[in-house]
Parts: C-alpha cells; sequence; structure tokens
C-alpha cells in the first residue's frame, strides 16, 4: 500500500475485546487488530471494566493496525466507532471513580450486562407503566433507567460525591 493512501479507521469496543480495521476508501479492509479485554465479576451480577484497560487497548489495536496496513499515521480522514454500551464513572480532575464494592477505581465502568440494578428494574416493571410498551413490555437491569435508579439511591460512597456518569 501506498503511505499517502487516505484511510478509514473503525474502531469497536466490545464486551471482552478491542478490534481496530484499517480501510481504504472504497471500504476494503486493509489490516486490523485485536486485544482482549477484562470482565471483572462480582457477586451480584456485577460486571465491571477498566476505562484505563480499554483506552490503552484502543490505542494499541489503532496503533498496530496502521503498522500492519503499512500506513502513514497522518493517513486517516475518517474515524468510525461503536457506541460503548457502558456507564463510565469519573470524580473531581476525571479521575476514575469505583462503580462497586471492590472501591477499586480501576473498575470504574459497568457494562451492560451488569444486573446490580434489578430491584430497580422490577420496581418499574410493577407500575405497568403505558411507556413499558416500547421496550418489549418490560425493562431489563441491562438497561440504563434502571441504573440511573440505583446510582441515585445506593451507589458506593465515591459515586455520591461528585461524581460524572458517561
Amino acid at each position: 500500500m501506498n503511505c499517502d493512501t487516505p484511510t478509514i479507521i473503525g474502531v469497536d469496543v466490545g464486551s471482552g475485546s478491542v478490534r481496530a480495521g484499517i480501510f481504504n476508501l472504497n471500504g476494503e479492509l486493509l489490516a486490523h487488530a485485536t486485544r482482549e479485554i477484562t470482565l471483572f465479576r462480582s457477586a451480584g451480577s456485577m460486571v465491571e471494566q477498566s476505562s484505563s484497560e480499554i483506552w490503552q487497548a484502543v490505542c494499541d489495536c489503532i496503533k498496530t493496525a496502521i503498522a500492519r496496513a503499512g500506513a502513514a499515521p497522518d493517513s486517516w480522514r475518517a474515524l468510525a466507532s461503536t457506541p460503548p454500551v457502558r456507564w463510565w464513572v469519573v470524580g473531581e480532575n476525571d479521575a476514575p471513580l469505583a462503580v462497586g464494592p471492590s472501591e477499586d477505581p480501576n473498575r470504574d465502568i459497568i457494562v451492560w450486562m451488569d444486573h446490580r440494578a434489578t430491584g430497580q428494574a422490577e420496581k418499574i416493571n410493577a407500575t405497568r407503566h403505558p411507556v413499558l410498551q416500547y421496550v418489549g413490555g418490560i425493562i431489563s437491569p441491562e438497561m440504563e433507567t434502571p441504573k440511573i435508579l440505583w446510582a441515585e439511591g445506593e451507589p458506593p460512597a465515591d459515586l455520591s460525591a461528585g461524581a460524572t456518569l458517561f
């Protein structure tokens, strides 16, 4: 490949790995890279990840895929990324905050498959509110609304002190 060829970077942050691909402007895959990421599992169906680990994996995958494609680091014209279905929590100065009983600030992400908000989902479903028809009749603890209610009512101490959730 000509190092000056324009490229597009695609990034997918999945539940167990990060993937990056380098494509030409015709959509042909030139190279890719994958890095596994850790899922921390705790009692109560809690599933957490580390934003630092994910960010490092994203950077590593992009660098590796660019090198494998033989592309110039500044050849990219667009970056496409899948939206992560996670809750990332930061405190003052964007410092990571623990989201569970481990109190480990490296475990600062609540993963989509986390069920810590089961009680909140049950309370919502008990209302039988007509809006539930838009989510298949019941809300899952994997959805955002129960997790918001959990964060308001049962968070670790760190979450209640000026935390920002993304």
